[in-house]
């Protein structure tokens, strides 16, 4: 259940970041959920192998709860990486920007 609240606001603060640069809504909501899972996937993949590189059979003795709650805080740090990558972005990119007057500044 607490893991569909956390779905909720991630998908929440990237529909709102999209509706403030007038940008597809629910495809960047989708966007941020995908970033979540994919960021909590690769990150403790990663974090996996060093684990079971430094101490082989780490995994054997470690609750499946605790790993766990190692992945969520790392998908949540790509959450918010990708968040402020894409409204840096937007901010330095704007959609106001005339295409025929950048085109004709040269006429």
């Amino acid at each position: 259940m607490l893991g569909l609240l956390l779905i909720y606001f991630i998908g929440k603060y990237f529909y709102d970041l999209a509706i403030l640069h007038e940008k597809s809504k629910w495809g960047w909501a989708v966007i941020g959920v995908v970033s979540y899972y994919a960021g909590a996937f690769i990150l403790a993949f990663g974090l996996g192998m060093i684990a079971e590189f430094i101490s082989p059979g780490f995994f054997d003795n470690t609750p499946e709860i605790m790993l766990n709650l190692v992945a969520v805080p790392l998908g949540l740090i790509s959450v918010y990486g990708v968040y402020q990558l894409i409204k840096k972005n937007w901010e330095n990119n704007p959609k106001d920007q005339d295409m025929d007057g950048f085109l004709d500044s040269g006429l």
